[in-house]
Parts: structure tokens; sequence; C-alpha cells
């Protein structure tokens, strides 16, 4: 079991063909940090995160992790630097690079990833 507390949702919420509403989903979360598997494509998934606050550092040593943002201001912290990402900006981090994500307000993004990614990461360096 986890030590860590968000509400990630890896199951896969709207089949193909399905009308994916989420400005609809938005309204509902009441959750600080909280992710929903949309949809797959292929091998991967596409997951919608809404969050605010700080995510733990990890990485993901055999998974690419996509971050793009459509509301809010996502902060990627890299054990060299900072990746700022405002609405409508996205970035890619390589798998086996330590990061956290953390938002100081409420953050809307999509993120495309493997559909066997453990969120959580490896928090081994």
């Amino acid at each position: 079991m986890s030590a860590y507390t968000y509400n990630q949702h890896m199951d896969i919420k709207f089949g193909h063909l399905q009308l994916i509403d989420v400005p609809e989903i938005v309204s509902a979360c009441t959750e600080p940090w909280f992710n929903q598997t949309l949809t797959q494509v292929n091998d991967s998934v596409i997951r919608l995160g809404i969050v605010q606050g700080e995510y733990h550092w990890h990485n993901h040593p055999d998974d690419d992790e996509f971050f793009f943002v459509l509301s809010g201001r996502l902060f990627i912290d890299l054990e060299d630097r900072t990746i700022e990402l405002g609405p409508m900006q996205g970035t890619t981090i390589t798998k086996g690079v330590m990061h956290r994500p953390r938002a100081l307000e409420k953050t809307v993004m999509l993120m495309a990833e493997t559909s066997t990614i453990d969120p959580i990461g490896d928090t081994s360096k």
C-alpha cells in the first residue's frame, strides 16, 4: 500500500467514440490532487490531472511522461532547474529523470503516458 494519499483513478473512464467533457469533470472535482485516466490510445493513456499542491520527488525508470497544461500553472522541479508551464504549454519528462510536479494554484492538465506506468514512480535515485 502506498504512503501517498493522492486521488488517482487508473481505470479508463471513457471508451472510444465517447464524448469527454473536461470542464464537467473539473467542476465536479473537490480533491486537491486528482488524476483520472480518460481514455486509451493504442498502448498509451491520456490522463486528466486537477492539482494544487506538491507531488513527491520520483522518476519512471522505463517510461517517458508528457504534461500539457490546460489552465493554471504547473511547475516541474528537476534536480538542476524548474520547468514552468502555463496554459497551452507542455513538456516531456524523459524516463529515469527525477522530477516533482507542483502547482501553487488549481491547475488542470493532460498527461500522456504508457498504460502500465505507476504514477507514484520510483522514489529512490
